[in-house]
């Protein structure tokens, strides 16, 4: 898997923004990926150096909808999220709050 694939982008919400002053930044990956992959992503992408990378994973989940017309089935895909702490005075661009 390329560097390039590894990392999808920024998962911004509001409780992630609130993680930005604590030097935690939440990004999508891909599902295939480890913490291993993700520091080398990070340090050839954005050029920043991740001191801890917590995973998070969810699973595939459907749910079933009955119409008029008969059961229709909705799917979410799986994702997968790194929780990532930087060193001090380190960001990520796409992060940008306002103070």
């Amino acid at each position: 898997m390329e560097l390039s694939e590894i990392i999808i982008g920024p998962k911004i919400t509001e409780k992630t923004m609130t993680q930005v002053t604590k030097d935690k930044y939440t990004i999508l990956i891909n599902v295939l990926a480890n913490k291993h992959q993700v520091k080398e992503a990070l340090k050839k992408i954005y050029k920043v150096d991740a001191v801890k990378i917590n995973i998070i994973k969810t699973k595939l989940r459907s749910k079933t909808n009955l119409t008029r017309l008969g059961p229709i089935t909705k799917k979410k895909h799986a994702k997968k999220m790194a929780i990532v702490v930087l060193k001090k005075g380190q960001k990520i661009p796409g992060f940008e709050t306002e103070k």
